[in-house]
């Protein structure tokens, strides 16, 4: 049977079921299925009703928003869902944080027909999503009895949490990150398991900056009404953070005032920059590039920041290069070509990567670097690539050779920072097992753990991995199926039960991954509990939402506190698990130690903050300036690199391309250099698949969340884009059915033919459903169909965005 995210197939159910049908939970449950009670339309009923009620409540998925939903309850139904109003809608004051079209549908996720309704255990083959129905008591017995047979054979290090955003934000019920995971407070109670280091967002840059800042810190977006230019590097906060919690409204309000130009490099003319500034399209993964052919012109023009370059940076030119290095190791012989490489890397050398003209590399390179201050900021996209630790640092170099860093207006050339108002989270306890695999590469820790080591595939906390993953508690998160790489590969690995010997999942929805688990377990939506919900990305404003309780548990399903809590219980772990408290005893406990720490909270009670729903806070500083204070006095206020200074050339990285074992091709070096990646745009293989893949994040979801949720997806329909002069090629017309397929797999998806695309790239929004046919094709345009697991060089984290493809019509008939 077909998945049921088949909009085609399920719209009249849904419509039934949102009317107050009955509804299906997967095939398994057709003949359990339940009707939910759905509040009919009253012409009589008004917002004074005595019976209806408004509860706040929060949007608390990966979007890096955290928004507040104000749920209109009535005869224990939401009737309707709307957002803050509390504040003025100006820029600048406590303005309205509200949610995006997503946020406000969450009654459609809370009533959904693949909501999980009760324990179940599998009684198919993994994949099939064939279960049966079970007790609690079953279920938790079952868990713990086989956590305690796993644990005893083989140890702690083959427990394993997988990255799972599904709930972000939270106090107590939070997916991630392990610090702040309910999940990790469980595992740490039982002996501890696998770690991991790195995200599928953002491994790539959050390994390599550092090594030059000591951090990733970056301005604000606020901090643009002080800018004169803005580049963004793939940055598109209109669909990454769309909502009023996210970048969206902060960049339009801040450029509005300080009128800064904008100007976008990005292979897609996206929704950022649509109707706002200047397109530079660029092949993907050519980044560094043209960063590099820009910098020749400012160093042949005398266009650079010597000043800022001798005082705050290693490794620049001779005078500033370490004595480890051999001569002619810095950034400056590197592009005029007197390197190991011997290449001048000239406008021309850039635009035969690149594919932008000579004339505008120079001419943006002028402009970059006498127009001041420049906001120059990367989204995640150009380092989610083979090659994308360099990339990430080559942008940030940018930001060094013009002096735009440590400066109002200016920024570091990473992505933009935000102010986090200070709050005490629900403590996970200290992990004993200190091995941590790269988090993109957990199949490898299933098929060949033993074989894994720091020098060969980035171990870090020990030197190599003692046993293969074993068990995978997943809470909250559609990472092992839809979001991970190549899921044909993943289905096979998982489908072999003598490597993985039990996959448990804890989530709302009948899932990708649900589909795959062993025990599946149905979880409470943010609206069905009480937390505390923060970490919102408002620039300069901070803010916690008091999501209460809204409705009672649907169906069977119980809060993930409670649930393992039941697991703990019987694995005799309860009272170090729990600590005697409930979820609104830790809530209040929590809330009391914030009072303490913060006391800008001391001037609202709990029933007060309660009651008001939201608390916001500006930032004491203004606007976020990243390393003011090193920019300011660098000897007083080092950076926390070994040097204390921007580390334009690092030791530490020379000393990792001098002793790791990398594979043929990739690249590690101790300057932000340009590296070819595989399946690029030179790689041989593009005579069989011509087309470079790139994926984006999608409006009508957050990854996969909201991607069962009917009126989104027919708000913002799956396709492929695809530039008019590659489609003519190929026979494609604008809405017809194409596959796109590689060695790795095949989906299909309606064709975009559109010139927002360049020439040679293709692109998919990625999250949509894995929803294969008998044979392995998606029919859902599910992106990671096609993408790859083998890992980039340094952070060895995900290269979704480096794919080659083909694109033909689907033959009907």
């Amino acid at each position: 049977m077909k998945h049921q995210s088949d909009s085609s197939h399920f719209s009249a159910e849904r419509r039934s079921f949102l009317k107050g049908g009955a509804a299906l939970s997967g095939a398994a449950l057709a003949a359990s299925a339940v009707q939910i009670p759905i509040a009919k339309a009253n012409p009589k009923t008004t917002a004074s009703t005595a019976n209806e009620k408004l509860v706040w409540s929060a949007c608390t998925v990966n979007c890096h928003s955290r928004c507040p939903l104000r749920m209109h309850v009535q005869d224990g139904v939401i009737k309707y869902v709307e957002t803050d109003n509390l504040g003025l809608d100006n820029y600048g004051d406590f303005h309205q944080v509200r949610a995006c079209a997503r946020g406000r549908s969450m009654r459609r996720r809370v009533y959904n027909p693949d909501r999980l309704k009760y324990p179940m255990k599998r009684v198919g083959k993994r994949g099939e999503g064939k279960f049966k129905r079970i007790t609690w008591d079953e279920a938790f017995e079952e868990i713990a009895s086989n956590l305690k047979r796993i644990i005893a054979q083989y140890g702690n290090e083959s427990l394993y949490l997988p990255f799972a955003t599904g709930t972000l934000g939270a106090t107590v019920a939070a997916s991630y990150p392990p610090p702040r995971s309910i999940s990790s407070r469980f595992m740490n109670s039982i002996g501890g398991c696998l770690g991991h280091h790195g995200t599928y967002s953002y491994a790539q840059i959050f390994e390599a900056i550092p090594y030059m800042y000591g951090s990733n810190a970056g301005n604000s977006p606020t901090d643009i009404e002080n800018s004169k230019l803005v580049v963004y590097f793939g940055n598109n906060p209109a669909e990454t953070r769309m909502s009023g919690g996210g970048v969206t409204y902060l960049y339009q309000q801040a450029a509005e005032r300080s009128q800064a130009k904008t100007i976008m490099i990005d292979p897609r003319y996206n929704d950022t920059i649509a109707g706002r500034g200047e397109w530079i399209p660029i092949r993907p993964g050519t980044d560094a590039a043209l960063v590099e052919g820009m910098a020749y012109v400012m160093i042949t023009e005398n266009l650079v920041d010597q000043a800022f370059l001798d005082t705050y940076c290693i490794g620049y030119d001779e005078k500033t290069l370490p004595a480890s290095a051999k001569p002619n190791a810095h950034y400056k012989a590197y592009i005029l070509g007197q390197g190991d490489d011997q290449t001048t890397k000239t406008p021309e050398w850039a635009e035969k990567i690149t594919a932008i003209p000579k004339e505008r590399i120079i001419s943006l390179a002028r402009e970059i670097a006498t127009t001041k201050p420049a906001y120059i900021c990367q989204g995640w996209g150009p380092q989610r690539h083979a090659n994308g630790e360099q990339a990430a640092r080559a942008i940030a170099m940018l930001a060094c050779l013009t002096g735009n860093v440590g400066i109002s207006g200016g920024n570091s050339g990473s992505r933009e920072g935000f102010y986090t108002m200070p709050f005490v989270r629900l403590p996970v306890g200290e992990n004993p097992i200190k091995a941590k695999i790269p988090i993109f590469m957990w199949t490898d820790a299933v098929t060949r753990g033993k074989e894994m080591t720091a020098l060969t595939d980035g171990l870090k906390g020990a030197e190599k991995l003692n046993q293969p993953i074993k068990f995978i508690l997943n809470y909250a998160g559609n990472c092992i199926i839809n979001q991970h790489s190549d899921i044909n590969r993943t289905l096979d690995i998982l489908q072999d039960e003598s490597m993985l010997e039990m996959l448990v999942v804890i989530d709302n929805h009948m899932t990708s991954t649900a589909k795959c688990a062993d025990i599946l377990l149905p979880d409470c939506t943010t609206s069905e509990q009480m937390d505390f919900c923060m970490d919102g990305s408002a620039g300069n404003m901070g803010y916690v939402i008091f999501a209460d309780k809204a409705i009672e548990p649907q169906f069977e399903c119980k809060p993930v506190y409670e649930i393992l809590a039941g697991i703990a219980e019987k694995m005799g772990v309860k009272e170090k698990f729990t600590e005697g408290r409930t979820q609104e005893e830790w809530l209040r406990h929590l809330y009391k130690l914030t009072q303490e720490k913060n006391p800008f909270f001391q001037q609202f009670s709990f029933e007060e903050f309660r009651e008001k729903g939201i608390i916001k806070q500006k930032d004491p500083a203004g606007h976020m300036v990243a390393f003011k204070k090193f920019r300011e006095d660098p000897v007083a206020n080092p950076l926390t690199t070994p040097s204390g200074k921007i580390e334009i050339y690092s030791e530490r990285l020379a000393k990792i391309a001098e002793t790791w074992k990398l594979p043929e091709g990739d690249v590690i070096s101790p300057l932000p250099i340009y590296a070819r990646q595989f399946e690029g745009w030179d790689d041989p293989k593009r005579e069989q698949y011509p087309l470079q893949l790139v994926g984006f994040h999608y409006k009508s979801r957050v990854h996969s969340t909201y991607g069962n949720v009917d009126v989104l997806q027919q708000a913002s329909q799956q396709s492929v884009w695809i530039n008019p002069l590659d489609a003519e090629k190929r026979g494609i017309k604008h809405g017809e059915m194409v596959r796109i397929f590689n060695d790795r797999g095949e989906t299909r998806v309606m064709a975009n033919v559109t010139p927002r695309i360049m020439p040679g790239v293709t692109a998919m929004g990625e999250g949509a459903w894995y929803m294969p046919d008998g044979k392995r094709v998606d029919h859902n345009g599910s992106f990671n169909v096609l993408t790859t697991q083998r890992p980039s060089p340094l952070s060895k984290g995900n290269p979704q965005h480096t794919n080659l493809v083909e694109i033909e019509p689907v033959v009907k008939g």
